[in-house]
């Protein structure tokens, strides 16, 4: 990966006033085969939710994804969430 694309992503969106408690979460990672896969995670905060898993023979196609993944959710109001072990 480089440096201007992490390898996961997590956000949240949060609203009392709509009862609203989401997350979403992405992740890039190499399968056994040499491609990449992009695994989404969605739902809401406190649930399972669903995941879905697309897999790109190249790698920067995957990486276009996620950017492309990342600016819709965060036009759409979710913003950064701390990931397990994030310090942050």
């Amino acid at each position: 990966m480089t440096e201007q694309t992490p390898s996961q992503l997590h956000l949240h969106r949060i609203d009392p006033s709509r009862n609203m408690r989401r997350f979403y979460m992405l992740t890039i990672q190499p399968t056994l085969f040499g491609d990449v896969s992009l695994l989404r995670h969605w739902g809401r905060i406190g649930t399972n939710g669903q995941s879905m898993m697309q897999t790109f023979a190249d790698p920067e196609a995957a990486r276009a994804a996620f950017h492309r993944l990342e600016r819709i959710k965060r036009n759409r109001g979710y913003g950064r969430g701390h990931a397990q072990g994030d310090a942050k």
